[in-house]
């Protein structure tokens, strides 16, 4: 059982069918939810039948059935989903960072399907597709109630082989087509520089396979060019999040003792504490500075609460984005997989982020210089906002009310491009001076 989050043991469902045979048990040995839910199958059957017998044309049963566990987990929570084999495969390469594809990061703004970002130096970034192009439609078929995993299947292929996507852009008069021959993308989760005055900068654009082996590299890398390092950025804005595992061997290299997540679910196994390993004083120790925003999410909140609880790292930016629940991705017999929300996450404090977010210790809201246009992606979504998300509770499991409070963010005057990364980096030179003057 894979966690989106980490690798779990393998625990494999075996739906026998939806036909249930009553045994020689009588009424009183039956619990009236028992009752109920074989009520509703023997409905569900009828149903079957009847659309099976009637319908107008005829259907494949298994269509059917797929619908109706499709319907099942939608009514869920956002993040539950049930996964065809090939959807599932998408999945498991996604989460290895290389695919063939085209090279952009997509999401469903007011039901268009819409360009979060090209990646750069692939062929969409290339081709000039821009953040805020609307696609509707790809190799000429609308992508009118499209899903986002059914978008991401339409887009990926094999390398060399062409999709043709249909855009609009604002000022456009009419779409526009653009023919884009596919490629073999590597993602890079990690990207990294260095500032002047001993300053290391690494940025995590999200947490698959290899993401904390990279982070390794990158402090080598940056740590050889600031000799000795004096204070080191953290950049999880816009970051997804993505395995837990990963999230938790990022936030060790940086903790030498402490808890750095706990998760609580209805099941036992659902619940576990995890504790940073002493890796014999190898530990990152400089000061730090975490960036976050209402795109941080997930395992990169995970990072950002165990660093700030305890006590490790300055957090900087705006609110998270409030996902705090663990999805395990349970695969089935014939090659499709349920994803699954199994459990809620907790903090080392035993904050429950749920719809809530992290709050920066210091609030920056990031500027954008005057010349920059309008993007329409600004006002971004948070969890509380997606419908059904599962609600905050504490770590009994009782529910906690929900702030839908926005803070109150005051304008930063700066001239810079990026002033939530400026504030940063003066906070760890200030650091260091203090600590300087402070020591004489």
């Amino acid at each position: 059982m894979k966690n989106i989050s980490g690798k779990w043991p393998v625990f494999v469902i075996i739906i026998l069918g939806l036909f249930v045979i009553f045994g020689p048990y009588s009424d009183s040995k039956v619990s009236a939810r028992d009752k109920n839910i074989y009520k509703e199958i023997k409905t569900f059957n009828e149903v079957l039948d009847m659309v099976q017998k009637n319908y107008v044309e005829e259907i494949d049963s298994s269509v059917l059935i797929q619908g109706a566990i499709n319907g099942m987990i939608k009514s869920l929570d956002p993040h539950s989903a049930f996964m065809t084999p090939d959807v599932y495969k998408e999945l498991e390469v996604e989460t290895q960072g290389r695919f063939g594809g085209i090279g952009i990061e997509i999401t469903i703004l007011k039901d268009v399907l819409t360009v979060v970002s090209p990646i750069e130096d692939t062929p969409a970034f290339k081709a000039g597709v821009k953040s805020g192009d609307q696609i509707i439609k790809i190799d000429g078929k609308s992508t009118k109630d499209i899903t986002i995993m059914e978008a991401v299947k339409k887009l990926r292929g094999p390398k060399d082989s062409k999709v043709t996507i249909t855009i609009l852009r604002e000022n456009m008069t009419q779409p526009k087509d653009i023919v884009l021959t596919r490629a073999v993308i590597q993602i890079k989760s990690i990207k990294s520089k260095t500032f002047d005055d001993h300053i290391g900068y690494i940025r995590i654009a999200s947490f698959h396979e290899r993401t904390s082996d990279d982070l390794r590299k990158a402090l080598a890398d940056v740590s050889a060019k600031t000799t000795p390092m004096k204070g080191l950025v953290l950049d999880l804005r816009n970051d997804p999040g993505g395995l837990l595992n990963q999230a938790i061997e990022v936030s060790d290299i940086f903790l030498k003792s402490g808890m750095i997540v706990s998760t609580r679910g209805r099941a036992k196994n659902m619940e576990t504490k995890t504790m940073a390993r002493d890796n014999g004083g190898k530990e990152v120790t400089v000061p730090m500075v975490v960036l976050v925003n209402e795109g941080t999410a997930s395992a990169a909140e995970i990072v950002a609460g165990a660093l700030q609880d305890n006590g490790r790292a300055l957090i900087v930016g705006t609110q998270t984005f409030g996902k705090a629940s663990v999805q395990t991705v349970i695969p089935l017999e014939n090659g499709s997989a349920l994803k699954l929300t199994t459990a809620r996450y907790y903090t080392p404090n035993g904050r429950s982020i749920q719809a809530e977010g992290i709050k920066p210790d210091i609030i920056v809201k990031l500027v954008k210089p005057s010349e920059e246009p309008e993007n329409p992606l600004e006002e971004r979504l948070r969890e509380k906002d997606l419908k059904g998300h599962i609600k905050p509770a504490k770590e009994d499991g009782t529910q906690l009310e929900e702030n839908n409070k926005v803070d109150d963010l005051k304008e930063v005057s700066d001239l810079t491009k990026d002033n939530q990364l400026k504030t940063a980096i003066d906070i760890l030179k200030s650091w260091h001076i203090m600590r300087k003057n402070l020591t004489n």
